[in-house]
This record gives C-alpha cells, sequence and structure tokens, in this order.
C-alpha cells in the first residue's frame, strides 16, 4: 500500500554476488548466488525506513540489481548505463533510498541473463507495527525455473531454431500425436496457414523451484492462519498456482491491496506477486503447488504436518486447438468473460478490485499511445511496433500528463510488461477502484489498458519480463526528457551473432551447412559431397538476407563438378508455400536455373520423414529421402537415399 512515512530507521543489509554452486534436490549445480544461496537474503523493511544495501561484486564481469516494483530515486533503479553505474567485478556499490510504500516485492540483476543463473531474492516491505496488534504469520514463496545449461547456450539454441527444448516438454506437434488426439485437421490447417507450431513458452526448465528447491516444507500450528507471500521471479515460465486444503484468498497483487476474493487457482505472470491467505490442516500436509503453464513440471510448499493432502493437476492446454491458447486474449478483449474456477484461468484482473479510489485528477492532461507487441519466433527477433529498442528506443512522456497505453499482442506468447518506477491502473470493469500494478500480462491476440501519471521524472525501462524476449528487443525507455533524448541501454545480446550447425555425416555421403546468424543475416557454407571416386560435390559459400518468415534471398559462390565451370556464382530467392514447403529459386551465372522444394514432416516428435529435391537446367534432378531420429539435443540418428550417393546411414549433428 502507498502511505507517507510514520517512523525512520536505517536499515542495512550487506550482499556479496559470487560466482559459486548450489544444491537443488541433492544435486550441486553452477550458479551465481548472493550471499552463497540462490535465491537470494529475504530483504525485510519497515514503511519509513531507510533502506541501504551495499552489494559487494566478487565476479569477474559486471552486475546489478534492480528493486522490482519500488518507488524510489532514478538513480537507484538499478539498470546498469540507463540508471546506475554496472558494478564492475571486484566493486561495491551502495544503494540508498527511502522506504514509501508497503507490500511484496522482489529484486535481481538487470544485466544480461544473470537473472537466470540465480540473481534473485524477495523484498518484503510490512506496515508500521501498532501496538497491540500481533500481525498474521507470513511465508515467502519465491517461484523460479532452473536450467543447467548454460543461458547464453539457451539464447543461442532459440536464436538457430534448435526444436529440442519443445521435444523435451513433449509439446512438439506431430503428424501421430495430432491423430491420437483428434487435432490432425488443425494440425493441417496451420501447416497449410503456415504457421508454425504453437507453443507457450520458449525453454524446457531442468528444475522449477520454490525458495530454491523443487519440494519444501513449512511447519504450522493447526488451523493457524498464514498469508502467503506469492512471487513468480522465474526468467522464462508463468505458474498456476494453488492450494489443497482450501481456495486462495487473494488480498493483494504486486504489493497494492485489493478487495479480497476466493479462487481456486490463480495463473500468475512472470515478476508478479500476489498475497493470499490460507489455513494450515487441521489433521495433514496440504500441498501450495505452483505448476508451469506448459504442464513442463511444478514445485510443491508443504504446510503442516502427517499425512499429505495433494493439490489437484492442471490439465495441459491441446497444441492444435487454438481455442486453449486463445481464451484468456480474447477475455481481455472484451470478447468474453471468464470464470476464475474453470480449470486454466486467465490471469485474475477482472477480479481485482482497489479497496480505494485510483483514478487520476480530472484536471491532468491525458495522452494515448498504442504499443503493438511483435515479434518473429524462428528468427527469436522480439519487438514493439516491429521496431527493436535498439531500433526505436525510447516513449516520451511529460510530467504531469497521464499516459494511457493500449498494449496489443500480434503474437501467440503471453508477455508480461513491466514498467519502473511507477504503478500504473489496469483499467477495466472496476472503473473508478481499477487495481494498481506495475506488472500486467497481456495474453496471445489480446490486449490490455493501462495508464498513469508521469510524475517520477527520469529514464524508467519499461520492458517484456520474459527474460529472452528483453533481451532480444522487446522494450523501450519512458522518458521525460525532451525530444531527441537517446539513452543509455545495455543491450549486448540483441546484436549478439549465432553459431547454428546442422550436418549429416552419413555412410555414403556427408551434407548440411554452417552459418553465422545475426538479427537478420546469414553467413555460412554448404555442402554435398560424396565419399566415392568421382563422386559429384557441391560446397556453397553464401550471404541470405531474412526478411520474414516466408522470404528470404542469398547470394554466393558455388564449387562443383556439376557445371562446366568449378567455380560460379549465383543469387536466389527462398520462398515458404503452404503446408510449410521451403521452395527456392536460384540463377547462375553460366546461365542455369536452379529450382527446388524441401519439406520435413514430423511423425512423431522424434521421427521425422526428410525429403528435398531440385532441378538444375545442366545439371539436372537431385532428390533424397530418409528418416531422422532425435536422440539429444545435438544427435540424431539418420538414414537416407539419395539418387547421386545411393543409400546411407549415420548420424546427424545439430548445434
Amino acid at each position: 500500500m502507498l502511505t507517507s512515512n510514520t517512523h525512520a530507521e536505517v536499515r542495512e543489509y550487506h550482499l556479496t554476488i559470487a560466482e559459486g554452486s548450489v544444491i537443488i534436490d541433492g544435486t550441486a549445480r553452477k550458479a551465481l548466488t548472493i550471499n552463497g544461496t540462490v535465491p537470494g537474503p529475504v530483504l525485510r523493511f519497515t514503511i519509513g525506513d531507510e533502506a541501504v544495501i551495499h552489494v559487494h561484486n566478487t565476479m569477474r564481469e559486471s552486475t546489478s540489481l534492480h528493486w522490482h516494483g519500488l518507488l524510489l530515486p532514478n538513480d537507484q533503479d538499478g539498470v546498469p548505463m540507463l540508471t546506475t553505474p554496472p558494478i564492475d567485478g571486484g566493486t561495491t556499490f551502495t544503494y540508498r533510498f527511502p522506504i514509501k510504500q508497503t507490500g511484496t516485492y522482489w529484486y535481481h540483476s538487470h544485466s544480461g541473463l544473470q537473472e537466470q543463473q540465480g540473481i534473485y531474492g524477495a523484498f518484503i516491505i510490512d506496515e508500521a507495527p501498532m501496538p497491540g496488534v500481533t500481525p498474521m504469520r507470513d511465508e515467502v514463496l519465491l517461484l523460479s525455473d532452473w536450467t543447467d545449461e548454460s543461458p547464453d547456450e539457451v539464447m543461442r539454441a532459440l536464436m538457430t531454431g534448435n526444436d529440442w527444448y519443445s521435444i523435451r516438454k513433449k509439446n512438439f506437434p506431430s503428424i501421430v500425436d495430432a491423430i491420437q488426439n483428434g487435432g490432425f485437421e488443425e494440425y493441417v490447417h496451420r501447416a497449410w496457414s503456415r504457421m508454425v507450431p504453437m507453443d507457450i513458452s520458449d525453454v524446457a526448465y531442468d528444475a522449477f523451484l520454490v525458495n530454491g528447491q523443487s519440494r519444501i516444507s513449512i511447519s504450522g500450528a493447526p488451523n493457524e492462519l498464514v498469508r502467503l507471500r506469492i512471487i513468480n521471479g522465474s526468467a522464462g515460465t508463468y505458474f498456476f498456482v494453488q492450494y489443497a486444503q482450501e481456495q486462495l484468498e487473494i488480498i493483494s497483487a504486486d504489493g497494492m491491496p485489493v478487495e479480497p476474493f476466493q479462487t481456486p487457482r490463480v495463473l500468475v505472470a512472470i515478476a508478479e506477486t500476489y498475497d493470499a491467505i490460507v489455513t494450515i490442516p487441521a489433521d495433514g500436509s496440504a500441498e501450495f503447488r505452483a505448476t508451469a503453464q506448459d504442464g513442463s513440471g511444478h514445485s510443491s510448499a508443504y504446510f503442516g504436518a502427517g499425512k499429505e493432502i495433494l493439490a489437484p493437476d492442471v490439465p495441459r492446454v491441446s497444441l492444435y486447438g487454438m481455442d486453449g491458447m486463445l481464451t484468456s486474449g480474447m477475455e481481455s478483449s472484451g470478447a468474453m468473460k471468464l470464470r476464475h474456477d474453470v480449470p486454466r484461468p486467465a490471469p485474475p484482473y477482472r477480479f481485482l478490485v482497489s479497496p480505494t479510489d485510483t483514478n487520476f485528477p480530472d484536471d491532468a492532461p491525458r495522452r494515448d499511445v498504442t504499443l503493438r507487441l511483435t515479434g518473429d519466433m524462428e528468427r527469436y527477433i522480439w519487438s514493439i511496433n516491429d521496431l527493436t529498442v535498439t531500433q526505436e528506443s525510447t516513449i516520451h512522456v511529460q510530467k504531469g500528463e497521464v499516459l494511457r497505453m493500449t498494449i496489443v499482442n500480434d503474437t501467440m506468447m503471453h508477455h508480461p510488461m513491466h514498467l519502473h518506477g511507477h504503478f500504473f491502473r489496469v483499467v477495466g470493469d472496476q472503473g473508478d477502484r481499477s487495481p494498481l500494478k506495475h506488472t500486467v500480462d497481456v495474453p496471445p491476440m489480446g490486449r490490455r489498458l493501462i495508464e498513469f501519471e508521469a510524475n517520477e521524472p527520469g529514464d524508467w525501462h519499461f520492458h517484456c519480463h520474459l527474460l529472452y524476449h528483453m533481451e532480444r528487443g522487446m522494450s523501450r525507455v519512458v522518458t521525460y526528457a525532451p525530444a531527441g533524448h537517446v539513452p543509455k541501454l545495455e543491450m549486448d545480446m540483441e546484436d549478439s551473432p549465432a553459431l547454428m550447425v546442422d550436418a549429416m555425416l552419413l555412410s555414403n555421403m556427408t551434407m548440411g551447412e554452417a552459418m553465422v546468424m545475426t538479427e537478420r543475416e546469414n553467413f555460412g557454407v554448404a555442402w554435398d559431397l560424396g565419399y566415392e571416386s568421382g563422386s559429384d560435390y557441391e560446397v556453397d559459400t553464401y550471404w541470405s538476407h531474412y526478411f520474414n518468415p516466408n522470404f528470404s534471398t542469398v547470394v554466393g559462390v558455388r564449387a562443383t563438378n556439376q557445371l562446366k565451370q568449378t567455380v560460379s556464382g549465383f543469387f536466389g530467392v527462398e520462398y515458404r508455400l503452404p503446408m510449410m514447403i521451403e521452395a527456392f529459386v536460384e540463377i547462375g551465372t553460366e546461365g542455369n536455373g536452379r529450382f527446388g522444394a524441401a519439406r520435413d514432416f514430423a511423425i512423431t516428435d522424434r521421427l521425422t520423414f526428410i525429403s528435398e529435391c531440385y532441378y538444375d537446367t545442366t545439371a539436372k534432378w537431385d532428390w533424397l529421402v530418409g528418416l531422422n531420429y532425435r536422440i539429444s539435443k545435438e544427435f540424431s540418428i539418420t538414414a537416407v537415399y539419395d539418387n547421386e550417393h545411393g543409400a546411407g546411414a549415420g548420424i546427424s549433428l545439430r548445434y
């Protein structure tokens, strides 16, 4: 709750950030730790305190801490270069700011992908104590996701289109699975419409955690009321949260109080917080379960002692019908009203009612902007109004105005949009008592209307809190500076190149390609070589430009023994046809033409039928068919028949 200071006490913490390891579910894992743990320590304050937080960086790289949801001076916000200097390795930085609010918040690194590696923790602000009143006991439940892979490798895999994460999560659509689940018609329709397979999340995680473990136990007296401070501190996962013993009584969202209401299950977006009241069972141990939205796992906290009382499973969404993916979007656009007791509820925003009027002054000037959330899942480019933050960095505001943002999601993924340094109203049916939040979910093909009063001058980050989306361009800076001001923002990942290798090493031949990918450019080499003496060969060195998922251009140099000249040039276009058929047309410098097509058919999630062919006006026909069985992220077993090189088998490498 926002309120005035009632007392002033300096509360001081020392946080040491280090490269180390932690024990998660009995296994040692490499991590970035705060005071030796993941998550870091819970920081507790009381309204009116002055926070003094010394951050000691013992790592080789720089770091930062952002105080998520807190109202504080701009230079203490913790976004490196934008508001606060990065904390270089071997140095200490002291944050100092007044505590002006109460509620459940959290803190995390805002440097690169460090948050995914463990730099995060809870930030709790209590009301001032009231004489003779004993506050309700509370328990912090900090939810997160964990990958044993380097986050940089996760990003590279996403940029290069590796589909292993969907296979691991059992979320990869295939012909057999579509038939078994009654979705074959939708499967064909999607392919005909040239739509990539639907998914809910990007990454296959090794664990989902609550307070750093997949499972924890919390003791309590029978029938005791407990206030749960639920924080979604994950890098890439929405969670359905529920309690086995009873419904959750929600009393706060993003630190702001709401009129209490009961609900059996809540979808918590990344970076949101909710406070809920539950009862310790009179007999037994009740499970609080946080289930990943994509159904790939969950974490549990058990309250009480004795026989376990389990929370019900959350049904998985169909990969083929779009209805399950779009219900939240339809509700956000006003096309339907969803109950909160359905198996897969939308975020509970229409049930969040502020206990007080949240309207801004009637005489404040108002201005409207529309922001479209855009992206390209295949290239892993995420943007606003089709521009990444390096292409368009700012949203200008003037002090004292009310800025109304209509945020329209043009993608098939949820985006949790977070504004630093402000609370905004999520405008809905609640009217004058619309809730105040600092993070809002914008569902697939849905929209949200938010508005905030521009009363905190400075440069403030506004971004998707799905970590990999933010790092690939889905952010802006809300600035009070005059037009022409270009804020400094650390965005190393967006322009980083990625290496991709896709090669078959078979008994009769080798073929494949290796390329370096930037945002829209590929620089690579492709080859097709037979082992027999006198066999045909072809090696292309090329540059291609990616316009969109359906169209690219290519120019290169070809070395081959199939044309009159051993070395020649070529240029062409690549185009995706209905049914996801990849077609191309090329013109060579010898005057020869070439056209062809390729299509892979996923029979099961691991077994794929591969086919490709082309016709060259000089070299004539070349074609290949085969089967590919995926055994890991990098390797497959492959068997093919090639019209030039015959039958062969071996392994394929996908890096």
